[in-house]
């Protein structure tokens, strides 16, 4: 989540009347080849405002270099998190948060930036040509699909017929 003024606007809502007490960083590539982006889980109850929150970085497994339609992320996979779960430490690793919490006023100094414990640095990720093809195809199809449904829905409003 970014820092523009809407994007802030929805974080400070979420923690005046929610309490965000646990913020989940996934791995990277969970979604792939759907989208880049980096996906965070919330974890919020309506016990009051929130006044600290963990953020925990849950790591690629091992022998893992990504996700993807063949190797999906599996609920194995979240064995590190639930471990920590119950008994919440702050974890740093060479130098880096893997978990941490952070008071509300840290947050608002942050300006209410929720990308926190994440990976230090992105690394390029280099995939095997057949993976790499793959992904193309798997997107190119989804791409086509959404032409080929949007150009049904205008021809469906001109009332063309092929």
């Amino acid at each position: 989540m970014g820092t523009d003024n809407a994007k802030v606007a929805i974080k400070t809502k979420l923690l005046n009347e929610f309490n965000l007490h646990t913020v989940v960083r996934l791995p990277h590539s969970v979604f792939a080849p759907y989208t880049s982006i980096t996906t965070n889980i919330l974890f919020f109850d309506h016990t009051g405002a929130t006044t600290e929150t963990w953020f925990y970085r849950l790591d690629m497994p091992d022998g893992y270099k990504n996700f993807s339609k063949t190797k999906p992320m599996k609920l194995e996979h979240f064995a590190p998190v639930m471990e920590w779960w119950d008994n919440r430490q702050e974890i740093n690793i060479d130098g880096f948060d893997k978990a941490r919490k952070y008071t509300i006023q840290e947050l608002r100094d942050r300006g209410y930036n929720i990308d926190l414990c994440g990976i230090s640095h992105e690394e390029e990720v280099i995939l095997e040509p057949k993976e790499l093809i793959e992904n193309y195809q798997a997107k190119r199809a989804s791409l086509n699909a959404k032409i080929d449904r949007i150009l049904a829905e205008i021809e469906a409003m001109l009332g063309v017929r092929e």
